[in-house]
């Protein structure tokens, strides 16, 4: 008598990851309940940018057309930034889970080895839609508000979180790669600040100088940044005419495909090489 060996499909491996993801994405949150001092921290350097640069650097609202405030331009960018440096934790978590043993006992259990990277990356993404939408709260108190309408508003928050989802893979990749978490933060930041800094995120590309302006706007945290900012303030357009928001020969509909087709790029690229080094690991 022969048996047969039930064939594996595609669907059945995704769900099978996908079950075993969301496991992980639970016992990865319930850190933040039995130990809160992971979250309070996790939100205390965005309120420090929001009142820095609301309150040091509101001069440059001289550079905007006059019915946009300087904390409607800022918070859009503040958002893309908090949910990129958001991103670091995923790295961070799992190079200390790799030297804490815990990836060894997940080793000896019957789950998809992929599932712990979908349980890493999926709870810093609901970690990181909290932190925005604190954010939130904490820009309507200096003078921050929706100007597009609730639906507009949505999307906004929602890209700025799906940019720190596809960064989680790069940086799973990176604390996979180096380990020691200490050093996977280092790293992290060593390429986040200048990413973020040297775009629209925080000021307006006519302060900088030329050179640099040429950079940003490539920049795809730039392209991020106008997308929220448009879904945030709407179309604006500066006294001689000239478009403010979008930027001159954009719309929102191209800035939208350019925006989710960065964040499919990053995520077609950074996935398999982040599920590639771990099966490397384990």
């Amino acid at each position: 008598m022969s048996t047969t060996t039930p064939q594996i499909t595609i669907g059945m491996r995704m769900r099978w990851t996908l079950a075993d993801g969301l496991v992980i994405m639970r016992r990865n949150l319930l850190k933040f309940v039995r130990i809160p001092a992971l979250f309070v921290f996790s939100i205390v350097q965005p309120i420090m940018f929001v009142l820095l640069f609301v309150f040091v650097f509101n001069g440059l609202g001289g550079l905007l057309p006059p019915d946009v405030s300087y904390v409607n331009f800022l918070i859009p960018g503040i958002f893309v930034q908090t949910a990129i440096f958001g991103s670091t934790q995923t790295g961070i978590g799992l190079s200390e889970d790799l030297n804490s043993g815990i990836i060894d006992r997940f080793r000896s259990l019957p789950m998809a080895r992929s599932g712990v990277l979908v349980g890493r990356t999926l709870s810093d993404f609901v970690r990181n839609l909290v932190v925005v939408l604190l954010m939130t709260g904490v820009g309507y108190l200096v003078g921050f508000s929706f100007q597009a309408g609730l639906l507009s508003a949505i999307m906004a928050i929602l890209l700025a979180v799906f940019v720190g989802y596809a960064f989680s893979w790069v940086s799973a990749l990176i604390g996979l790669a180096i380990k020691d978490s200490e050093s996977v933060q280092a790293a992290s930041f060593t390429w986040i600040f200048p990413l973020t800094f040297i775009s629209s995120a925080l000021v307006p590309l006519q302060s900088m100088t030329p050179w640099l302006q040429t950079i940003a706007r490539n920049n795809p945290v730039t392209v991020w940044s106008n997308t929220v900012r448009l879904l945030t303030i709407g179309t604006v357009s500066y006294p001689n005419g000239i478009p403010f928001m979008p930027p001159a020969g954009e719309s929102l509909a191209g800035l939208l495909v350019k925006s989710f087709l960065w964040v499919g790029l990053i995520l077609v690229v950074f996935v398999p090489l982040a599920v590639r080094q771990y099966r490397k690991l384990t």
